[in-house]
């Protein structure tokens, strides 16, 4: 037997060359195209087949397919099927039945009360930043928490109140709803005001839910890879810039109105400093004396992450010292220091936001939107690839849609996760979203029986808060120098998006950001390099030629690879490159061969639009006027199927379409072989 399979390679195959095809025709798993013939797309179709055809049904009427469909989606709607739709939507029914109590309930529980009890004073001054009285940012740290512990896929996450969000919307409400220019208004006339600017941030909350909606009815989860990560963190540290800025007049004791649109930074800065001479001496001291505090705890609680507990609550220290130092000193009366005056007890009442401004802030909620579900869904991956879980994005779209749009009947602003309360829950030792019902057991009971010990609370110290919790959004910028270094794209991307965030305005600025990257993106495919081919001396591996040091190559042959995929932004330069090649019309390389046989190798071109399809359909009639024969290799079925529509075949055979570049040079040899040419060793 092993004599008669060295027979057997002894005869032609084993000679490289196919003296009669039909010796070879039903070889089914071949090795090498030495020992087999060029395999074209048609021949592989005949011996592996390709997918089979699905049965066309006969016509039927309309009126039974309908019925047809309505009996199909109410069979799915039943029994088994409800029950998987309701484990997608609902993922307790998937998590709650594995829930380790033992293992995981502490953990939880102290997480979710040391969140909660950071919630308590970050939701009253990033309520500030939303220009609506304090106890809406309660409303915002318990409603969109309890709803997104629901439906939300990210074990955890923390949601709640956002600076960044937080500032995009007080720049809508402040235009929408501006302070009257007199600002000695009447107690009647500010609690209008207040309500207005309550109603105005709670319809931007309904918009961007309302947008997140529309998108997950789309299934448009994969949107939120448009904006990049230099894009997402050049966005968050240009926020934290005109957090900063925006709350100097309330650490200084200035009544300032608030800059919103263009330059508002600059603007905010040049008021601060004119004037600067009105500050109160009593509120710069408490605000001196609370950065004092707050950043050192932000420190120690970072450099100490894993020798610590659960981390120290500076937050909450802080409110507590501050609150009793104004109480017991009259702060408020001897030196008009701003407090946070009485918070309303319980809930306010579902109402429905005023949908009369929605038209004026739709646009506004647009970007509002994306934020959220960018910044969201980020953060939620990062902890689910450390954790070992996956996140669904478009049940992130549903959960953070529904607690937009139902937290703002409750006059809640929009709301996200956030990097500083969802590192907070790690570190304590949060396991699930269970975590999140205790966190709002915590602000419940301040919105129930704690609230009145808050009325003597400086808003100096809120400010303070608004500005530390900015800390890891200001060491973002420490990255600039590995970003540099890895490339150098998107350290650029970086710098023009920070720029315009601070220069112009969040809005702005993301959609400038988001513009530069995706332009990045289509000039790098402009930028490619079509790589000529030739084969590895002793292997049937093709190489391009400026990375091989030696290889074969045969005169009259000319092997390309476009590595880009082929539209029409690159059809031109798909174009010129090609000409200069094969030498098409009056672009001949000077001193080389005329070709006459040219391979394509398509393996590098993902996907073909009608433009470019129309290119490679001219290209192959020029080269037929040209008297060059063009073979075309690995074609995705894609690719391959918007060519055919784009009638390729007019022009070329199915002989001409390969599967393989070794394939198709083993064809070419054999077409060139009539001439004698001699295979060349090149030293490159």
């Amino acid at each position: 037997m092993l004599q008669g399979a060295k027979d057997k390679m002894s005869g032609p195959l084993a000679s490289g060359t196919c003296s009669d095809p039909e010796e070879v025709s039903d070889l089914k798993s071949p090795l090498s195209s030495r020992f087999r013939e060029p395999l074209t797309h048609a021949r592989f179709q005949e011996l592996f087949g390709g997918a089979e055809p699905e049965p066309e049904l006969p016509a039927e009427p309309c009126l039974p397919c309908l019925c047809r469909l309505r009996r199909r989606r109410a069979s799915a709607c039943s029994g088994p099927g409800a029950w998987r739709v309701l484990l997608a939507r609902l993922p307790p029914l998937r998590w709650l039945p594995q829930y380790r109590w033992r293992a995981w309930l502490l953990g939880d529980a102290v997480a979710g009360v040391t969140v909660g009890v950071v919630h308590v004073p970050q939701g009253m001054a990033f309520a500030l930043l939303t220009s609506v009285p304090p106890v809406f940012g309660l409303y915002t740290s318990f409603f969109p928490v309890l709803i997104y512990s629901l439906l939300g896929t990210g074990r955890h996450l923390s949601t709640g109140t956002f600076a960044v969000l937080s500032l995009m919307t007080g720049s809508v409400v402040e235009r929408v709803v501006p302070e009257p220019l007199a600002r000695n208004l009447s107690g009647i006339e500010r609690e209008q005001l207040e309500a207005r600017r309550v109603g105005a941030a709670a319809a931007v909350a309904f918009g961007s839910g309302a947008l997140m909606l529309g998108m997950f009815v789309l299934q448009l989860g994969v949107l939120s890879t448009f904006l990049s990560e230099p894009v997402i963190k050049a966005l968050t540290s240009g926020a934290a810039l005109h957090v900063l800025v925006s709350q100097l007049p309330s650490l200084l004791g200035l009544s300032l109105p608030r800059q919103i649109g263009c330059f508002s930074l600059f603007k905010t800065l040049a008021a601060v400093l004119s004037a600067l001479s009105q500050s109160s001496p009593a509120e710069v001291t408490i605000s001196a004396l609370s950065l004092a505090l707050l950043v050192p705890v932000k420190e120690l609680n970072v450099r100490f992450r894993d020798r610590l507990l659960t981390p120290i609550p500076g937050e909450v220290v802080m409110v507590l010292l501050a609150t009793v130092l104004c109480f017991t000193s009259s702060l408020d009366t001897r030196y008009n220091v701003q407090v946070v005056g009485p918070l309303p007890g319980g809930f306010p009442q579902p109402l429905l936001p005023t949908l009369d401004e929605l038209p004026r802030i739709l646009a506004d909620s647009l970007p509002i939107s994306l934020v959220t579900f960018a910044v969201s869904t980020s953060l939620a991956s990062i902890y689910a690839d450390k954790y070992s879980y996956t996140i669904e994005p478009n049940q992130e779209l549903l959960a953070h849609g529904v607690s937009n749009l139902i937290s703002s009947l409750f006059s809640c602003f929009p709301n996200s996760a956030t990097l500083a309360t969802t590192s907070l829950l790690v570190d304590a030792g949060g396991n699930t979203q269970l975590a999140g019902l205790f966190s709002c057991a915590v602000v419940l009971a301040v919105l129930l029986w704690l609230g009145p010990f808050f009325y003597y609370l400086p808003k100096a110290v809120l400010a303070c808060i608004n500005i530390s919790s900015m800390r890891q959004m200001f060491f973002q910028m420490q990255e600039l120098p590995q970003l540099w270094h890895i490339s150098r794209v998107d350290f650029a991307v970086w710098i023009v998006t920070w720029v315009a965030v601070v220069t112009l305005n969040v809005d702005l600025g993301l959609a400038v950001g988001v513009v530069v990257s995706m332009m990045t993106v289509v000039c790098r495919t402009q930028r490619v390099q079509c790589l000529e081919l030739g084969m590895a001396e002793g292997t049937e591996l093709y190489r391009p030629i400026r990375e091989s040091r030696k290889l074969l190559q045969v005169p009259g042959l000319c092997i390309l690879s476009y590595p880009a995929p082929l539209y029409f932004a690159t059809r031109g330069q798909f174009h010129r490159i090609l000409e200069w090649h094969l030498g098409l019309g009056e672009r001949i390389k000077p001193g080389a061969e005329p070709v006459r046989v040219a391979i394509l190798d398509f393996s590098g071109i993902t996907f073909v639009d009608a433009a470019g399809a129309r290119e490679v359909v001219q290209l192959t009639r020029r080269c037929q006027d040209d008297g060059i024969y063009l073979l075309l290799a690995q074609c995705n079925a894609l690719v391959l199927e918007t060519l055919t529509r784009a009638r390729l075949l007019d022009s070329v055979s199915p002989e001409q379409l390969f599967v393989s570049v070794q394939d198709a040079a083993a064809h070419a040899l054999e077409r060139l072989k009539p001439t004698g040419p001699k295979i060349c060793t090149v030293w490159v």
